[in-house]
């Protein structure tokens, strides 16, 4: 068994959706990014190549390469899964943090939970989501950014 770590972060700004774990959210301002900057997909993907010692997202999907420019996050983060599989890792259960002071992410909770694990191919159970404010202080707090933070458990066989 091996433990992987993953982060993300990506500023708001008008005129993008914003979308966390596969959910599109009624929301003035979105993230930005060279993909849809789904940073509960990115942490999670990161997280699962970090316990695989498979590097990380940047060395797999570079923000520089216009192949994956708008790349879908839930298209990412199901090849992460293959790519792990493929050697010899799978997923045991995920715990995720998403940091925004708005909008509120409790409502969305359950979809971004049931998301997670379909890709991951998980019990719902095996999946927790977890949501923190800023406290009103730095760019999370500001309400600048979102950012997201995961652990994973994988096994291999």
């Amino acid at each position: 068994m091996r433990v992987g770590i993953g982060h993300d972060t990506h500023r708001l700004a008008e005129g993008r959706p914003l979308i966390l774990g596969g959910v599109v959210i009624d929301h003035p301002r979105g993230l930005v990014g060279h993909s849809d900057a789904d940073v509960v997909f990115h942490a999670v993907a990161d997280a699962l190549l970090g316990a695989a010692a498979l590097g990380d997202i940047g060395e797999h999907y570079p923000d520089d390469d216009p192949h994956w420019e708008g790349l879908d996050g839930s298209r990412l983060l199901a090849e992460v899964v293959a790519l792990i599989g493929g050697a010899g890792w799978r997923p045991l259960n995920l715990d995720v943090i998403v940091h925004a002071q708005e909008p509120k992410i409790t409502p969305h909770k359950t979809a971004i939970r049931v998301n997670l694990a379909r890709i991951l191919g998980l019990e719902p159970t095996a999946v927790n989501v977890k949501a923190k404010t800023g406290e009103r202080v730095g760019p999370i707090g500001r309400g600048e950014a979102i950012s997201c933070e995961a652990v994973v458990l994988v096994v291999h066989g």
